[in-house]
């Protein structure tokens, strides 16, 4: 069974729909989880009171669930966008495209000559509906013992120095609940104090700040990916989820670009047997070797650069003047970072997912934990490599 979703809808038109099909019957749905994740993707240090006012979103189930369980039908939802009554009925066209957005190159590529078609659809808006689509897949990951979290390491200058590769289960764990508390999503105190001055200083400056988070995934069983393929490597389908977030232009696994800059002896994961378990001694792979997750926590860190949607004159051209223009400003956040985490978050938990029902694939959760049950117990990963 293939699981994948759909988005549709704008960013200030009447609705986000998003239709996740391949979800196997029995995953409990709870509808008040998957709007506490809807609330995640809105709250964070830097955005706009405006834009946290409006989203208040709520998902409303519209098919594919029963009695709190899905039926192994496509589960439809819509989000309704409470901003859509506000909406001139025909706002002026827009002709001027903005540096770093999508106006242009979305324009050249469908021949709209009204940039706010391609904008309308381009926004992270449509995260919410990618939010919610990973909220239904939470159940399921949690049945294998599964967890996602994140928090966050850069804002602006500002960084908080985590050695990615020394932490376990427990301790990402900790950080993540840490950060849960944090309006920045930063576990730390005092480097989230710092980021709320830098943010603070860039807004008073007209300006936006980008920066740096982690997403972890811990209780992953291994075998999930393959290494036959290169378009099955779990660590590239990982990294392109991540990377589609808007604004997020880099993503390493584990701690790469440390582990770039250092001799291969010192960057290894010692394999260990521990009451008669494989362990590893570090995690400098990040959780996945070949393609493959070996059993330990998957780890990613994700750049996001600042948003372009600045209150700073900008330089463009109108196409249909062909004159210089400043493109009128939108609304737009000071910093993304928290939420972006959040649906990092989404993007993990949803490949992840997929590689389960890969491996242990079948129409029914039951079906599916049996699978795996049948591959795991004492010694299971001993075995299964030495066979």
């Amino acid at each position: 069974m293939t699981l994948r979703f759909l988005t549709a809808g704008e960013s200030h038109g009447p609705e986000l729909t998003v239709i996740v099909e391949g979800m196997p019957g029995g995953v409990e749905v709870r509808g008040e989880e998957i709007d506490r994740e809807l609330l995640r993707r809105q709250q964070g240090y830097g955005r706009g009171a405006r834009t946290q006012r409006i989203e208040r979103d709520h998902a409303e189930i519209v098919s594919g669930v029963a009695a709190g369980r899905t039926t192994g039908a496509p589960v439809a939802m819509r989000i309704v966008n409470r901003d859509f009554a506000n909406q001139p009925e025909r706002p002026r066209p827009l002709t001027a495209p903005r540096p770093g957005h999508a106006d242009l190159p979305g324009a050249i590529k469908y021949g709209m000559e009204d940039f706010r078609h391609v904008r309308e659809r381009a926004s992270a808006r449509e995260t919410a509906a990618r939010v919610a689509a990973a909220a239904l897949v939470r159940p399921l990951l949690a049945a294998f013992g599964v967890r996602v979290g994140s928090f966050v390491t850069e804002v602006g200058p500002e960084c908080l120095r985590v050695r990615l590769e020394g932490l376990d289960a427990a301790a990402l764990a900790g950080l993540a609940a840490a950060a849960e508390e944090d309006p920045n999503r930063c576990p730390d105190a005092d480097a989230s104090a710092r980021m709320r001055e830098a943010v603070d200083g860039a807004g008073r400056s007209g300006e936006t700040v980008g920066g740096a988070f982690v997403v972890f995934a811990t209780g992953v069983p291994p075998g999930l990916g393959s290494h036959v393929h290169w378009d099955r490597k779990l660590d590239g389908r990982l990294a392109g989820a991540v990377c589609s977030i808007h604004a997020v232009k880099g993503v390493e696994i584990g701690p790469a670009t440390e582990v770039a800059r250092r001799p291969g002896t010192e960057v290894q994961d010692p394999i260990v047997l521990r009451d008669g378990e494989l362990a590893r001694m570090s995690n400098f792979a990040g959780g996945l070797e070949a393609g493959i997750t070996n059993g330990q926590p998957v780890v990613l860190r994700a750049w996001m650069k600042p948003l372009s949607s600045v209150r700073a004159e900008l330089v463009s051209v109108d196409l249909e003047t062909g004159e210089r223009a400043d493109p009128p400003y939108v609304r737009s956040d000071v910093s993304a970072v928290p939420p972006a985490a959040v649906v990092g978050e989404a993007m993990v938990a949803w490949v992840l997912a997929e590689a389960l029902l890969e491996r242990f694939g079948g129409d029914r959760l039951d079906v599916m934990l049996a699978a795996a049950a049948a591959v795991r117990g004492p010694g299971a990963a001993t075995r299964e490599a030495g066979r």
